[in-house]
């Protein structure tokens, strides 16, 4: 057996992957989804000095310091200069082509999605005993304590570690019943224990922000309907490709 330089054996060689193949190493769907969003994003192009900006910020968040060190990482990954260009360039062509394709859509996407997407700042105090959460509740109230002052003493919740203060954060992301009490409140609004399964809450609504449809926001949605798109086009496609079995099992 002829030994390379290092003296270890000879990688087998490698073969075109196979459906099957590919189908059994759960490695189809990525294959097909990368391989039809190359396809998508090939008719753009990305002008030489925003590629010089954005190869500037791969290398930093690779560590990447000369030109000894990027070629090392494309031999790690089996890239070609090409190939490390592509990389580079791929979270501007998404967004290119999601603005350009998919930003008509963005208002009614924003719209459906409104209420998934205002931000909350409040404090949150919660414990398992409905009169301690009263005799709390009553300490904040009459300005005997802060609420920061006994989050941090009597929550028993992951918010003692802030004391009590949580978000910004998708409002969404709260329980059902907190988020009813959050968007019917004032900001400043101390409102009164109420319990949600096992725990009783003092919460104090601090902030409330609304979603815009800013442009960040806009881009945001149109990348979400592209994703979106993606993802089901991959599913046709994987469909056409194989059996029924094996599109099952996919």
């Amino acid at each position: 057996m002829t030994l390379p330089t290092g003296g270890q054996p000879a990688p087998p060689a490698v073969t075109p992957p196979t459906l099957t193949g590919l189908a059994h190493s759960n490695l189809l769907r990525p294959y097909v989804f990368h391989q039809l969003l190359e396809e998508t994003l090939a008719g753009g192009k990305v002008p030489d000095e925003v590629f010089v900006r954005l190869l500037t910020g791969f290398r930093q968040s690779n560590a990447i310091v000369d030109a000894a060190a990027e070629e090392a990482y494309r031999r790690r990954h089996g890239w070609s200069e090409d190939d490390l260009r592509w990389q580079v360039e791929l979270p501007q062509r998404i967004a290119s082509y999601a603005a350009e394709h998919f930003s008509s859509k963005a208002e009614a996407r924003f719209l459906d999605r409104k209420t998934h997407l205002d931000q909350v700042v409040y404090s949150l105090l919660r414990v398992q005993d409905g009169a301690l959460a009263r005799e709390l509740y009553l300490r904040i109230e009459e300005g005997e304590a802060t609420f920061p002052e006994l989050a941090e003493q009597f929550s028993e919740g992951p918010e003692r570690g802030s004391k009590g203060l949580i978000g910004p954060t998708p409002l969404a992301q709260a329980h059902p019943t907190l988020v009813q009490r959050l968007r019917s409140s004032k900001p400043g609004t101390l409102l009164a224990p109420f319990q949600v399964e096992q725990w009783w809450l003092v919460v104090r609504l601090e902030k409330l922000q609304p979603a815009s449809l800013d442009e960040a926001t806009r881009q945001r949605m149109a990348q979400e309907l592209f994703d979106e798109w993606l993802q089901e086009e991959t599913t046709y496609r994987i469909a056409s490709l194989c059996p029924a079995p094996l599109a099952q099992g996919v």
